[in-house]
């Protein structure tokens, strides 16, 4: 067992990690946060999506100890507590989730974007959400809430 520090949504963790065990595990297991979801455990759905330093990962894919020290945001932290962030209201007025599983790698790919590019095209939104599944949309309400969060993102940085 090794000891890992990094910091989830604003908050420093310490935890001991085996040497197999992958940043999705450590997340939903250990510090019991559950917005990263376990879906094809191979990297193909999207479903445990999450930030490290500001660039998209799958944490399934991603063993633990390679994000020591590092900085990792989920879907419980893009707001303030209390509090939803602009993609979050997007997804909801929307009706962008239906039965909800693929909602938070949806919305950690959608943020990644924005925070790249704040004015995407429908087309570029459609290439950063390519590899996340969604069975239940159909996507294009996820493209809408993608870029009508980009909208408030752009209308809250003018006022």
């Amino acid at each position: 067992m090794e000891v890992l520090e990094l910091k989830v949504n604003g908050h420093m963790h310490r935890v001991e990690v085996g040497g197999a065990e992958t940043l999705l595990e450590v997340l939903r297991e250990k510090l019991r946060i559950t917005s990263p979801k376990v879906g094809c455990n191979t990297g193909d759905c999207g479903t445990c999506s999450v930030l490290v330093n500001g660039k998209l990962v799958r944490a399934c894919l991603t063993a633990a100890m390679t994000v020591n020290g590092k900085e990792i945001v989920t879907v419980e932290g893009i707001a303030p507590p209390g509090e939803l962030h602009p993609l979050q209201t997007a997804f909801h007025d929307a009706y962008a989730a239906q039965c909800g599983f693929c909602t938070s790698g949806m919305i950690m790919a959608g943020k990644a974007l924005l925070d790249e590019n704040p004015a995407p095209t429908r087309g570029e939104v459609k290439e950063a959400i390519s590899g996340n599944l969604c069975r239940c949309t159909g996507y294009v309400k996820i493209v809408d809430a993608i870029l009508t969060g980009a909208e408030k993102m752009s209308s809250e940085e003018t006022r």
